[in-house]
């Protein structure tokens, strides 16, 4: 599968003809694609004398677009910063949205001085306990056991087996059975909230508002552990800090959520150790989904951050004694992951 396999031929045409019936009074002749992500959606941005404006293309034999009218609704009632739908139709998979800008977090967190970073991310984590204390997480899908174990199993499917061409033996399926015996429960132990599930720098856009970033792509939001969108977040898939960055702003988060009636047992340690056992069942998802990308949609370049994600996966399994066993695992996809060194970066 290609990128373009989702989309008939006529679906721009298709598309444009809806357009041109809005009341907004789109130019056609501005419409272009603004961004196309991982999944089978793609985002135009037009024009017209009332401002600019982004046409979502979801087509429907791929998407549902009602799950994300009833996130972008939670969002909107709990006061973040999410665009606004302001025409629909679901049938064809059409949605007109107010545009949030063009200059995404990551951009620019890649290029900027550490006193701006340090602005943004603490908009960032404010946004986000503004979402897990105020944002219905009621009627959500539940991230629960099954789910988990259904993106864990990404991992040896699509990363072991797939890209690198290995085959577990019975002593590697053990030890990754109890790895993943050990991730499920802590999911349940945090407090359960509403989870954007993606809420990472490439989904937050600049300029701030009201000293808010803008949020998109929540489609996939569920009700679950606290701790992944800080994980999310701290740990991103295409730009990483140090650690000691990471624990300021953790420690920002986990003061502000405790303020804002995010119960979390114990003390900050507690909630460190959950939020990274979480990122890991998050990485190793991941690996398995860049390559899933890979090999059955065309989209060859999310490989490229596969390192990243070994290496994080690496740096929390050596530090407790339950994920230790994944460690093996780890190295015989990249020899010398341990023993020489590894770089987020």
């Amino acid at each position: 599968m290609t990128p373009n396999d989702w989309f008939a031929p006529a679906r721009e045409t298709e598309l444009r003809a809806w357009a041109a019936g809005l009341p907004q009074g789109l130019d056609l002749a501005s419409l272009h694609i603004a961004a196309a992500d991982a999944s089978p959606r793609r985002y135009w941005r037009a024009s017209s004398a009332q401002g600019s404006f982004i046409v979502m293309d979801a087509p429907p034999a791929h998407n549902d677009l009602r799950p994300f009218l009833d996130v972008q609704a939670r969002l909107l009632q709990a006061g973040l910063r999410a665009p606004h739908c302001l025409a629909q139709d679901l049938t064809r998979g059409f949605l007109l949205l107010t545009d949030l800008g063009q200059e995404t977090y990551l951009r620019t967190l890649q290029t900027a001085d550490a006193t701006h970073c340090d602005t943004l991310m603490r908009a960032a984590v404010s946004s986000l306990v503004q979402m897990q204390a105020q944002g219905a997480a009621q009627g959500l899908p539940a991230y629960d056991e099954a789910l988990i174990r259904r993106e864990l199993q990404l991992f040896p499917d699509w990363c072991v087996q797939r890209e690198f061409g290995q085959q577990w033996d019975a002593a590697q399926t053990r030890a990754w059975d109890g790895v993943c015996a050990a991730l499920v429960p802590v999911f349940a132990a945090q407090p359960q909230v509403l989870v954007h599930r993606d809420y990472m720098q490439r989904n937050l856009m600049l300029p701030l508002v009201s000293g808010q970033p803008g949020v998109l792509d929540f489609q996939d939001a569920v009700c679950g552990p606290a701790g992944y969108d800080i994980a999310s977040l701290l740990r991103d898939a295409f730009h990483s800090w140090e650690e000691e960055q990471e624990l300021d702003w953790a420690v920002r988060y986990w003061e502000q959520a405790r303020k804002a009636g995010v119960v979390w047992d114990g003390d900050f340690g507690e909630c460190w150790r959950a939020i990274e056992w979480t990122a890991l069942q998050r990485h190793l998802k991941v690996l398995g989904i860049f390559c899933r990308l890979k090999h059955r949609d065309g989209k060859t370049h999310y490989a490229e951050d596969l390192p990243r994600f070994l290496a994080y996966a690496t740096k929390t399994a050596l530090r407790y004694r339950e994920l230790k066993p994944l460690v093996p695992l780890l190295e015989a996809l990249r020899p010398g992951l341990t023993s020489d060194g590894f770089t987020l970066r």
